[in-house]
């Protein structure tokens, strides 16, 4: 199997090329809006592409999706609530479990809300997980963006539906540097206090639009900023930007 990614440069987007072998057949998943070097490659090698999958709605991750589908006659699948969001025709719509099937390659999507409301995963062959906007190489996605589902759907996306894979599953994720299962397991800040290693943080903050919070815990985004995961008043929890905390302490 070949798996390359792209990543645009200041959304730090990621954009997917599967292919099960050199001229064989393959699929795209997500568009970032600079997915040329994939589909360089696949015409170089002669690759068939099938499919446009979609893990979510959000524009950095379909940006120019529409046009790339209809240029290259390309069906697009996607989950059914992200097929309402776009603004481009989805041709198939996924739901949790189904496998796409193109050559030898075998792609399950996993239902992982949370970030986003049809927010898919896609596990290829049993040993690579595109994990997208969900968990990422040392934190996870918010839960306070337009579309999303909050924070404990976010939780059970991760601790039982991606951290209950094998840990040598390779987890390429919606923004940087890939993974694997068991690195988020034993390092992820979110997952060790979600599996009780680490305990929460207790400082206060505000947030902002939010007013008063607790600070559970401020943690290194993929990005180089921070992220915050925080408790209100009334017992919520949420997962924010760091940039949303407008105090600490």
């Amino acid at each position: 199997m070949i798996l390359q990614r792209v990543e645009q440069a200041d959304w730090l987007s990621n954009a997917y090329l599967v292919v099960d072998e050199p001229g064989g057949k393959g699929v795209l998943i997500d568009g970032n809006g600079v997915i040329e070097p994939l589909l360089e490659r696949a015409d170089r090698e002669g690759t068939d592409l099938t499919h446009i999958l979609v893990t979510h709605d959000h524009l950095d991750h379909v940006i120019g999706l529409g046009e790339l589908a209809a240029e290259r006659d390309l069906p697009i699948l996607a989950h059914r609530i992200t097929a309402e969001r776009v603004d481009f025709p989805v041709d198939q719509r996924l739901d949790d479990g189904e496998v796409v099937r193109t050559g030898d390659l075998e792609i399950e999507a996993i239902f992982t809300p949370g970030h986003a409301a049809g927010h898919l995963a896609f596990l290829i062959d049993g040993t690579d997980v595109i994990t997208a906007d969900v968990i990422f190489k040392g934190t996870v996605g918010g839960t306070m963006a337009p579309g999303a589902t909050g924070f404990e759907d976010l939780k059970g996306s991760v601790m039982e539906r991606l951290m209950t894979l094998p840990p040598e599953t390779r987890m390429h994720p919606g923004h940087c540097e890939p993974s694997t299962i068991g690195a988020e397991w034993d390092n992820n800040p979110f997952v060790r206090i979600w599996r009780g290693l680490d305990s929460e943080g207790d400082e206060n903050c505000e947030v902002n639009g939010r007013g008063e919070a607790t600070l559970v815990l401020w943690a290194p985004d993929y990005d180089g900023t921070n992220k915050a995961w925080v408790r209100f008043p009334d017992g919520s929890d949420a997962i924010t930007g760091g940039s949303q905390i407008l105090s600490r302490g």
